[in-house]
């Protein structure tokens, strides 16, 4: 495979900025380069409001390229 298209749903925090789980977004991208994989490109776009409590949804979708 030369390329690897992959989505992240990141959470924003309640209280706050920022996103809460940074670290799956980062482990997404180190799972890839583990695997002889560079992040290409990366876009994001909001993806809604799961209400009160439950913070903002940005989705990550990052294209990888084999390094091979």
């Amino acid at each position: 495979m030369q390329y690897v298209v992959l989505q992240v749903i990141l959470k924003e925090k309640f209280l706050g900025t920022g996103s809460g789980n940074l670290t799956s977004l980062e482990q997404t991208i180190n799972e890839q380069a583990a695997k002889g994989y560079r992040l290409h490109t990366i876009t994001t776009a909001s993806s809604g409001s799961k209400g009160l409590g439950g913070g903002d949804r940005i989705q990550a979708t990052m294209v990888f390229e084999s390094l091979s």
